[in-house]
């Protein structure tokens, strides 16, 4: 189920099918492919980087982001908020709120953001940068990409509980794995081991 789903390390994916979409790029070597669609979550350093989004940027490339990033950018931006519903080269989107109820880094006024893509027929969710929120129980997707670490977003235990309110055929974990940022592979191994869907833990790629 995810033989379209590319891990590039940390927050950042390729999806492939009608078209190569990219979600918050970060650190990606020089010949990886060209995108179609950008999405960016939030401003953090390590999901919104200009030089990464230049390097897979063509004449054609849509970037999508909430007001938060577009404020930091010198590019044109398809500018997103919770709620919105839209379609970027035939492939839609969803966007849903990411935040931090209990915590400083993402808070729910800051307008950061998720995104539930639909690819090659199935529902795909980007949570972002976030912790188990209310809105998850509205959310149906096919395939949910949850970050396991904690301090910034939600430990494995929280992932767990998170998959187990969205219950898709498919959990990936993220949000792990970068020295520059909280979360090792350990956080993912025991989000698999304790969750209750099943869960694909990805190699990393280029």
């Amino acid at each position: 189920m995810a033989d379209n789903i590319f891990w590039l390390g940390h927050d950042s994916f390729r999806l492939t099918g009608e078209k190569i979409v990219y979600i918050d790029p970060w650190k990606l070597t020089a010949d990886t492919p060209k995108a179609d669609i950008v999405l960016v979550t939030h401003e953090h350093r390590d999901h919104f980087s200009p030089d990464d989004i230049a390097k897979i940027s063509h004449a054609g490339t849509v970037v999508v982001a909430p007001p938060s990033v577009a404020a930091k950018s010198n590019v044109q931006i398809t500018l997103v908020k919770p709620g919105d519903k839209l379609t970027v080269h035939g492939v839609a989107l969803e966007i849903v709120p990411a935040y931090n109820p209990n915590k400083k880094f993402h808070p729910k006024e800051s307008g950061h953001v998720g995104y539930i893509i639909t690819l090659n027929g199935k529902r795909i969710y980007h949570t972002g940068d976030t912790d188990l929120i209310p809105e998850m129980t509205q959310i149906k997707c096919d395939i949910a990409l949850l970050p396991v670490s904690g301090k910034y977003v939600m430990t494995a235990l929280e992932a767990v509980e998170a998959a187990h309110t969205l219950q898709p055929a498919l959990a990936i974990p993220m949000h792990y794995g970068d020295a520059d940022v909280a979360g090792t592979r350990a956080d993912a191994e025991e989000f698999k081991r304790l969750a209750k869907v099943p869960v694909e833990i990805l190699e990393k790629t280029s």
